[in-house]
């Protein structure tokens, strides 16, 4: 899959149906030749030919060549203050006060599989036979500095992986300031920029708009990867749709600040940047220390929008969610949270299991509230010891009885977070996140705990394990609901204060990963005031997240369109609540589409509504490894159409699909066709729910007629057909 032409100087990376191609050219400069379909030849060198823009574009006064600059070359991996005045990917600070940054090409080692870049979480091989791996190895001769540009290719699948290695090989120290994960120069700037935006209940809405000249993007600042902006872009060719034509995606295994730039020059072409955010960033190294940044997944497809989503599905599936759970059927669960916030005892909490096993669920998960003196959100976040005012009988009680009901158990944590009223904050007030003399903002009645520092992890991780391993906890949700300000650790010296955020990153990474070795069974979910790190760091993790605290149906649709871009169905969890604004029926119909549950009080159904969830549940089942592991087909989409939306799954063997419509609001024109994707046009499919027989063909090209169907605000409807 990666091949290097040493007469020619360029190396070639292949995927099933895509090319990566780089050259090395004169005086060692490393530049990108091509990324898009496959190419069987490397006939490239005219693309990297570029006309200057007179005197202001300066060369390098070894190559006679009027046509090359760094100014205008299509760069590798752009470096600062050497002739580039794009956006920069790298600049490091020498001991002589300057950033001016040049690496060169020293060499290169292609190897089978894909190695780790540990502590940092990516995305990994289960057989090294599905990738291969290529280094290339560059130097600042001036500095001494070593940059290790690190790419991976799939064999079956069209995804590569870039990161970047950089070590202080000279013998003063030297500061990064910037290192982003990847640089990509593409020859055009014929493209639309989408981005995923948001906010607290509204997270990962598309954004589409059109490259300009100049520099565009989104970034985080928060030290998290935020409701407001994802760590996703992708840039798609004008003219192309969910369906057809070219579409660059690119995503960043990180879970913290992070800055996805594009830029578009005088001449129309397009750089890519993506990794940490330089704001308040860098990194100090001492001679032969090294830096890892994190790692960008591109995907490259001419199958459009929902070619390039099916690619990421199926690479996080099987190549980044990791543990029991990645396969394994996960548990139903209901959460107590809608039901009773912090409202609630024992007695109410066997009530909800009892209520719930008849139903046919799985699981009881205990939300906020269990835990210190826990009534309210103005305390005790830090003090993971049991509430026995509350649970009588302590947390083994109350896990006996719902486990002797039939159910498993399920708990709540906020690990990175402490409340001023706490016990945990009375023995050890530097253990927040501050800078000194500022006042510290507050934010949901708690402070964040400076997780950067190994005691502090030490703490949190000893309290949750004494809990977790003294009682069955089958479960646990991992909250984070509030971003980062006032940085600083009291740990850190002055000329390393810039580390906090990344520092504080690993540190959360580092729990993480004692807590998932320690306890392999457990099902963690992650949440951030709903989907506030909804990133693909978080996923190697937890395989599933909570998308967003917005449990209306309504509401949802744009949110799941939205992250459906880049994170599989199998991620995104989505719960029936009781929101008023549709029945049960399309409640079920939305939340299906996610790891699926319920977040309710179910002492106070309805019968009728107990028949409808009893009906939802068998559909869990029924549909489970359709929706987890089938292809999603984004048919209606809830960003341009206003009125309506839908969406399937179909089997990776075309036998079997899954279509889902929501009217959103009712329009005057009820004329609705629903057209399906992904099918076999040859095959002839049954339609479980009226017994008609179509041809796979007639339901793309024509449809179903809806109109007599659904119309109404709020009405749903889902469609099973199989093939004959």
């Amino acid at each position: 899959m990666i091949t290097y032409n040493s007469s020619e100087r360029i190396f070639k990376l292949d995927t099933p149906d895509t090319s990566y191609i780089i050259g090395i050219g004169a005086e060692d400069y490393i530049l990108n030749l091509y990324y898009g379909a496959y190419l069987p030849d490397i006939n490239l060198w005219a693309n990297a030919e570029r006309i200057k823009s007179a005197s202001f574009s300066p060369a390098n006064p070894h190559i006679p060549h009027e046509k090359f600059s760094t100014d205008v070359a299509p760069m590798e991996y752009s470096c600062n203050g050497s002739g580039d005045f794009r956006i920069s990917a790298i600049a490091v600070r020498n001991s002589d006060g300057n950033s001016v940054t040049d690496i060169r090409y020293k060499g290169h080692k292609i190897s089978k599989g894909k190695p780790s870049i540990a502590p940092l979480p990516s995305v990994y091989v289960n057989d090294e036979s599905e990738a291969d791996t290529l280094e290339i190895y560059a130097e600042d001769k001036v500095t001494g500095v070593e940059v290790t540009l690190i790419y991976t290719v799939f064999n079956n699948i069209d995804a590569v992986t870039k990161s970047v290695r950089v070590t202080n090989g000279g013998k003063a120290p030297v500061d990064i300031e910037r290192i982003f994960s990847t640089c990509l120069d593409l020859p055009t700037m014929d493209f639309d920029l989408i981005t995923l935006y948001g906010r607290h209940m509204k997270e990962r809405c598309r954004e589409q708009r059109r490259l300009a000249h100049g520099i565009q993007g989104v970034a985080s600042k928060r030290g998290s990867s935020s409701h407001n902006q994802n760590p996703f872009a992708a840039l798609l060719r004008h003219g192309a749709t969910e369906d057809n034509g070219d579409a660059y995606g690119i995503n960043l295994i990180y879970s913290g600040n992070f800055e996805f730039s594009a830029e578009c020059d005088y001449s129309g072409t397009t750089r890519m940047i993506m990794g940490i955010n330089p704001t308040d960033f860098s990194w100090h190294l001492e001679p032969d220390e090294s830096f890892q940044s994190p790692e960008a997944v591109h995907v490259y497809t001419n199958e459009g929008l929902g070619g390039m989503s099916r690619i990421y599905h199926r690479l996080y599936i099987n190549n980044l969610v990791r543990g029991k759970y990645k396969y394994e059927k996960r548990p139903l669960l209901i959460n107590s949270w809608e039901a009773c916030f912090f409202d609630f005892d024992t007695d109410k909490l066997v009530a909800f299991a009892k209520n719930a096993k008849e139903l046919g669920m799985d699981m009881l998960v205990m939300d906020d509230g269990w835990f210190g003196k826990r009534n309210d959100d103005t305390n005790s976040l830090g003090d993971w010891f049991v509430n026995e005012n509350k649970l009588k009988g302590g947390l083994s009680k109350l896990i006996e009885q719902v486990n002797d009901i039939g159910l498993k158990f399920g708990i709540w944590y906020e690990p990175e977070m402490i409340s001023p009223d706490s016990e945990l904050f009375r023995a050890h007030p530097d253990w927040y996140v501050h800078v000194p003399n500022r006042e510290s903002s507050i934010g949901r009645n708690q402070y964040v705990l400076d997780v950067s520092r190994e005691d502090v992890r030490d703490n949190i991780f000893n309290q949750m394990y004494s809990v977790l391993s003294e009682n069955k906890i089958d479960y646990l949700k991992w909250d984070f609901n509030r971003n980062i300000s006032e940085a600083g650790s009291a740990l850190l010296p002055a000329e390393r204060s810039k580390e906090f955020f990344h520092r504080f990153v690993l540190g959360t990474y580092d729990l993480m990963d004692r807590f998932t070795k320690a306890f392999p069974d457990i099902l963690f979910e992650n949440c951030s005031g709903g989907g506030g790190r909804f990133d693909p760091g978080m996923l190697y993790y937890s395989p599933q997240i909570w998308t967003s605290d917005h449990t209306d149906p309504i509401e949802r649709l744009t949110i799941q369109f939205g992250t459906s871009l880049c994170y599989p169905a199998s991620t995104m969890g989505a719960h029936v609540s009781a929101a008023k604004r549709t029945g049960f029926e399309t409640k079920g119909n939305v939340a299906l589409w996610g790891t699926f549950g319920y977040e309710l009080d179910p002492t106070k159904l309805t019968e009728d509504d107990r028949q409808i969830i009893l009906g939802q549940i068998n559909d869990y089942h029924k549909y489970y490894d359709l929706i987890h592991y089938g292809d999603l087909y984004r048919l209606i989409d809830p960003h341009t159409d206003h009125f309506k939306c839908a969406w399937s799954f179909v089997s990776p063997d075309k036998k079997e699909a899954l279509a889902t419509a929501v009217i959103m609001r009712e329009n005057f024109c009820h004329l609705f066709f629903l057209k399906l994707k992904g099918l076999d046009k040859d095959r002839m499919y049954r339609c479980e729910e009226t017994g008609e027989v179509y041809s796979g063909a007639l339901l793309m090209n024509s449809g179903i007629n809806l109109s007599r169907v659904i119309w109404r605000d709020g009405e749903s409807k889902m469609l099973h057909f199989i093939a004959e």
